[in-house]
């Protein structure tokens, strides 16, 4: 059984108005025509730049220390000698967090003169919660 579909000269004008309609509400209310603050070449070039450094310890540099930006995901370790490159540039204002395990995490927060850090780290308490017990024989999981 076949079944044909004949449009009027109405149905379609009321089809065409409506998907017109959409068309405009799509661009009227689209927000990336929304006005964004554009900055300078100057601006950015004055307060963004690259961060290097060196963590250690009171002895010796601290090789795969964490460097990250606070509040975000972006961040580097710490090679063989200590040193750093920041992957990203930063602005004054943004707080750098350095963490080891068996150290002190600590802030620092980016200055308007800030290129380079040096940043010694201290040791701080790891204490291990449980006990091993030793009484139960090992047993294989192993079938043979």
């Amino acid at each position: 059984m076949k079944t044909q579909l004949t449009l009027t000269q109405k149905s379609g004008f009321k089809t065409l108005s409506f998907t017109t309609i959409m068309m405009l509400m799509l661009l009227v209310f689209n927000p990336v025509n929304g006005q964004t603050k554009t900055t300078t070449s100057t601006e950015a070039v004055t307060n963004e730049r690259t961060i290097k450094g060196l963590v250690s310890d009171e002895t010796q540099p601290l090789e795969g220390v964490n460097v990250i930006k606070k509040g975000t995901k972006i961040g580097t370790v710490t090679n063989e000698k200590g040193e750093f490159t920041f992957p990203s540039k930063l602005n004054t204002g943004d707080i750098l967090l350095f963490s080891y395990l068996g150290y002190e995490t600590q802030e620092i927060e980016i200055k308007d003169n800030t290129t380079f850090i040096t940043l010694k780290l201290t040791a701080d308490l790891v204490e291990m919660i449980g006990t091993l017990d030793t009484a139960k024989p090992y047993k294989s999981k192993r079938k043979n």
